[in-house]
C-alpha cells in the first residue's frame, strides 16, 4: 500500500478542491467558513473546475475529470478534497488518469458520493485515500472534535478516535444549526464474547455508491482482497438511504461476489434515511448475511458526528459496552 506524503508546512501546503460530484453554489456562505477552517489548520486552498456552481451535475464527467487530473498534476498541490457529495461522481471515473495518479500519488479525500473515486484509487491503484469529510465539512462554530480530528489526520497526525457521546438524531439535511441530542451506542452483533478487538486492512465507503460500483471496470475489490488476504479485512459501510431489505440485498451482492470471504468485522454507520426501521430490524437480516462480527450505529457517515477513516490503513477496532475505538497505522 502506498501512503502519500502528508502536508508538512502549513504556510506552503496547498489543498486542491474540485467538484467530482456536486457543486456548492447553494451554500456558499457555509462553504467559505469551511474553507477558512481548512486554511487555518492545514494550508491555503486552490479551487479547480466548477466548484461553486449550484448544480448536482455542475459540468460534464469529462470536464470534472479534467479538473481532478489538473490537481493531481499540479506539483504545488499536496492533497485533493472533494467539494461535496452528490449523485454523479461515477460519471468521472472513465476520465480519471490512473497513470498520472500513480506517478503523482497524493491524498484524495471525500465523503459520500466521492466514494467511487476513493475506492477505485485504493483498491485498483493500491494508494491510500481518506474518507469522512468534504471541503464543506468544517463550517461549525466552534469546530467539533470530529472536525478537529479530521484536520489533524489531514495534517499527518493519525489520532486515535473514540466514539462520541451524542449525535444529531434529526437525520434531516434540511435541519439547521448544530443539535447533538441522541445517545451514541455502537451495537455489536455476531460476537459471543460480547466485545470486539480486531485488526485488519480497512476499506469501505458509502454503501449506496459501492452497490453501483460492483461489477464495473472500477471494481477492483478482488485484487485488493487477494493482496491483503493474510491480514484480513475490516469493512466500514456508510449507508445513506436504506431499509432492511435493500441493505440485505447489498450485503448479499458482496457475499455472492466473494468480497466478504476474509472479513474480520463489518462496521456500519448510522443510516441517514432508514425508512423508520429500528437497528434490530436491520440486524435480523444482516446476521444472515455475515459470518463475522458486525456493528450498527457507529460514528461513520452522513449522521454527524463522524470519524475520519483511511482506506488501505491497518486498523484496530475495539467495541465494548456500546463504545467504539479506532486506531489506524500506515503500514
Amino acid at each position: 500500500m502506498k501512503f502519500p506524503n502528508f502536508p508538512t508546512n502549513k504556510n506552503q501546503t496547498i489543498i486542491g478542491v474540485c467538484a467530482p460530484s456536486a457543486g456548492v453554489g447553494h451554500k456558499l456562505e457555509s462553504f467559505d467558513k469551511s474553507i477558512s477552517a481548512l486554511t487555518a489548520h492545514v494550508g491555503p486552498v486552490t479551487e479547480e473546475g466548477n466548484v461553486r456552481v449550484d448544480a448536482l451535475r455542475p459540468d460534464t464527467g469529462a470536464n470534472r475529470g479534467t479538473a481532478f487530473n489538473r490537481l493531481i498534476e499540479n506539483k504545488d498541490v499536496s492533497c485533493i478534497v472533494s467539494a461535496s457529495g452528490g449523485e454523479f461522481c461515477m460519471d468521472v471515473l472513465p476520465y480519471i488518469d490512473a497513470e498520472l495518479i500513480k506517478a503523482n500519488p497524493k491524498w484524495v479525500c471525500g465523503a459520500s458520493d466521492p466514494t467511487s473515486i476513493l475506492y477505485y484509487i485504493t483498491t485498483g491503484l493500491d494508494i491510500a485515500t481518506i474518507y469522512g469529510f468534504n471541503a464543506g465539512s468544517f463550517d461549525w462554530e466552534p469546530l467539533h472534535e470530529f472536525q478537529t480530528n479530521a484536520l489533524s489526520i489531514l495534517s499527518g497526525n493519525i489520532v486515535t478516535q473514540n466514539s462520541f457521546d451524542k449525535y444529531d438524531g434529526r437525520r434531516d439535511f434540511s435541519a439547521t444549526g448544530v443539535e447533538l441530542q441522541t445517545d451514541v451506542e455502537w451495537k455489536l452483533y455476531n460476537c459471543q464474547e460480547g466485545k470486539l478487538d480486531v485488526t485488519g486492512r480497512l476499506i469501505g465507503g458509502c454503501s449506496d455508491v459501492l452497490s453501483n460500483i460492483i461489477g464495473t471496470p472500477y471494481d477492483c475489490t478482488d485484487d485488493f482482497l487477494n493482496r491483503y488476504s493474510d491480514e484480513g479485512i475490516i469493512w466500514y459501510l456508510d449507508p445513506f438511504e436504506a431499509n432492511p431489505i435493500s441493505f440485505h440485498l447489498f450485503l448479499l451482492k458482496l457475499k455472492y461476489a466473494g468480497y466478504l470471504r476474509n472479513a474480520k468485522a463489518v462496521i456500519i454507520g448510522r443510516i441517514m434515511f432508514d425508512g423508520g426501521y429500528s437497528d434490530e430490524d436491520f440486524a435480523e437480516l444482516i446476521a444472515e448475511d455475515l459470518d463475522c462480527p458486525f456493528v450498527l450505529g457507529a460514528d461513520i457517515g452522513h449522521v454527524d458526528p463522524c470519524m475520519t477513516l483511511i482506506n488501505g490503513s491497518t486498523a484496530r477496532i475495539q467495541v465494548s459496552e456500546g463504545r467504539g475505538r479506532i486506531e489506524m497505522e500506515l503500514r
